[in-house]
């Protein structure tokens, strides 16, 4: 079991939740995130931005299917601007174990 966290630009979290239902990925945690990456955010005329808006896409998935749902991911979030900094980044963690609440029973 994995956790697949995908942290991306907001305009473009429900094309990637749209790809991954239609890919038979529906279960997601989404989560509104600021933050910034190694330029260390974004200067426009006078002002500095140093708190980013983001979307966190958070998932539990099955070790064989971390493969295709980076790749969704990846081309659907993914702005075109060669080297451009800002699209996000994608985590990927190992999961010990995950229990459902409602039937307090181990899951996956």
């Amino acid at each position: 079991m994995l956790m697949l966290r995908a942290i991306i630009r907001p305009e473009r979290a429900s094309e990637v939740l749209e790809k991954l239902s239609e890919a038979g990925y529906p279960a997601v945690t989404r989560i509104d995130v600021v933050g910034r990456g190694k330029q260390k955010g974004v200067k426009v005329g006078d002002v500095y931005y140093d708190e980013i808006p983001k979307e966190m896409l958070l998932f539990i998935i099955n070790d064989e299917d971390e493969e295709t749902m980076v790749d969704i991911i990846m081309k659907t979030a993914k702005t075109g601007e060669q080297g451009a900094f800002g699209d996000g980044k994608i985590f990927v963690s190992p999961v010990e174990k995950a229990y459902t609440i409602s039937s307090s029973s181990e899951t996956l």
